[in-house]
């Protein structure tokens, strides 16, 4: 069964691991515990990387008032910190990179504030099988949208989950005009400031065909009722529709200091976690369908959860292997997502799921070294 998320609580002061703090969401994260008040045990970043200077500085503030235990750097160090005496870690270490950290955390016992969803998605039943209902709480601004509309009504009530899309850099363009688009274009996103490779993702739409997993894992609906639709402005973060024909959204400006709050205090909300929507001032908000002919990601990644087993770990490895080579020039805009799709086809689905990290993990190196054999290729 998926990890059922708590249904209520007193809000109080936790004390919060946080790893991946060098990246998109240090700053954010960083914001949020203070907002909170909550108490930032450790950091923990991968060697050779260094936080943003905002982030860095108030790392220093932290550590000169001794509020902060340690910041620390290697991909291990989190499996030890999670048997600290924290309440929370909050993972937000980018790929599959991020399983390891994900793993230790579930065991330790301590609520994961689940900011990578590739390790869920990865992972599949290898995690949500070692999760205790409420372990895990998704910081994803979808999933954590979600999370809160799903309070709306009973679980027998719902009749699909909606994520929304903003669409990306390319959104109505041909597939055509995308055989030229460069990496400059693709780190352009309009509404959200993320690192590299969730940028890259959220123009392929990959990122959303990940959000559509990790949405059926996390709250345990049939693949087809989770529905996408691209909402340009980002400020309705996902929706949910119930049977009787209403559907509860959670509007917000794109900030992602609201899910991050909520992944620590969960189910309670933090005062001024960030600023609201302006009512004084007028606005648009348009929805519209998703093109799967020119954005096929989506689908691929239905069809990668309909496979079963080890192929959402394909999926993921193959993409993160490919966005790399198109950043680094190597290959273009629109074989990142024709590449997954080969590697998936020629996934060997006979196999059962994966039982162990290694297993896993063997079979993401397969997916990556396979893109890149292709993306070779020409």
């Amino acid at each position: 069964m998926p990890p059922e998320l708590p249904a209520g609580g007193e809000a109080s002061r936790v004390r919060v691991l946080v790893t991946g703090a060098a990246g998109y969401l240090g700053g954010a994260v960083v914001s949020a515990l203070a907002g909170a008040g909550h108490e930032p045990l450790a950091l923990v970043r991968r060697v050779g990387t260094a936080p943003p200077a905002a982030v860095q500085e108030r790392l220093g503030d932290l550590l000169d008032a001794g509020s902060l235990d340690r910041a620390v750097a290697g991909v291990d160090a989190v499996c030890h910190l999670a048997g600290l005496e924290c309440d929370v870690v909050l993972n937000g270490v980018t790929g599959a990179a991020g399983l390891r950290a994900t793993l230790a955390a579930l065991d330790a016992g301590r609520t994961l504030a689940l900011a990578n969803k590739e390790s869920l998605i990865i992972g599949g039943p290898l995690v949500t099988s070692r999760a205790k209902p409420g372990q895990i709480v998704p910081v994803d601004s979808e999933h954590s949208t979600l999370a809160q509309c799903l309070r709306a009504g009973a679980t027998s009530e719902v009749k699909r989950l909606i994520l929304t899309a903003s669409g990306g850099p390319f959104r109505g363009w041909p597939r055509e005009r995308l055989e030229s688009v460069t990496p400059e274009q693709a780190l352009a996103h309009p509404t959200w400031k993320m690192g590299p490779l969730v940028t890259t993702n959220s123009a392929t739409l990959v990122n959303k065909g990940l959000e559509v997993i990790e949405a059926h894992l996390l709250f345990g609906f049939g693949l087809d009722k989770v529905d996408v639709v691209v909402h340009p402005q980002s400020i309705v973060h996902s929706m949910v529709e119930f049977y009787d024909g209403a559907t509860v959204v959670m509007a917000s400006p794109p900030d992602m200091r609201i899910p991050i709050a909520l992944g620590m205090a969960w189910p309670d909300r933090v005062p001024e976690a960030a600023p609201a929507c302006d009512w004084t001032t007028a606005a648009t908000w348009t929805f519209e369908p998703l093109d799967d002919g020119a954005f096929p990601a989506v689908a691929l990644a239905r069809e990668a959860a309909r496979l079963g087993g080890t192929a959402p770990a394909v999926y993921n490895g193959a993409n993160e292997a490919c966005v790399a080579d198109f950043l680094a020039g190597s290959i273009s805009f629109t074989r990142i997502v024709d590449t997954v799709a080969r590697v998936v086809s020629e996934h060997d689905t006979s196999r059962t799921g994966a039982t162990t990290i290694e297993d896993v993990l063997a079979v993401d190196a397969w997916a990556r070294a396979r893109a890149r054999e292709l993306t070779r290729i020409g």
